[in-house]
């Protein structure tokens, strides 16, 4: 999709640092971590939010947390712990309108987040 930030670093315009890589995600460092450790796991399908999966794309999410597993383990973030977060529009944060999860770690989360 034409101006989005994600479409963009999945196509190559704009560099990334990848940290895994499948045939639907990507999953990059955070340009503005919030954790010591805090990476990006982004559809390549373009996707505006968790609403507009159809049915056709809802197997991109256990692919996607498959992806995420593979990190926890590789960046150590698994044997301690670590956050997923998911926003949706507006009002849930969500800045960037193409379907990604955060995944922080390196430090203990609190709860409530903020």
């Amino acid at each position: 999709m034409d101006g989005c930030i994600f479409c963009k670093i999945i196509k190559g315009e704009i560099p990334n640092d990848k940290i895994h890589e499948t045939d639907n995600i990507l999953i990059i460092e955070d340009k503005h971590p919030q954790a010591p450790k805090h990476y990006l796991a982004i559809t390549k399908k373009h996707i505006q939010d968790v609403m507009n999966l159809t049915e056709e794309d809802k197997g991109l999410m256990a692919e996607m947390l498959n992806a995420v597993q593979e990190v926890a383990r590789k960046k150590k973030l698994a044997e301690n712990g670590f956050r997923m977060v998911m926003n949706h529009g507006l009002n849930g944060g969500q800045t960037i309108f193409h379907l990604h999860m955060h995944i922080l770690g390196g430090r203990p989360m609190n709860w409530p987040p903020g």
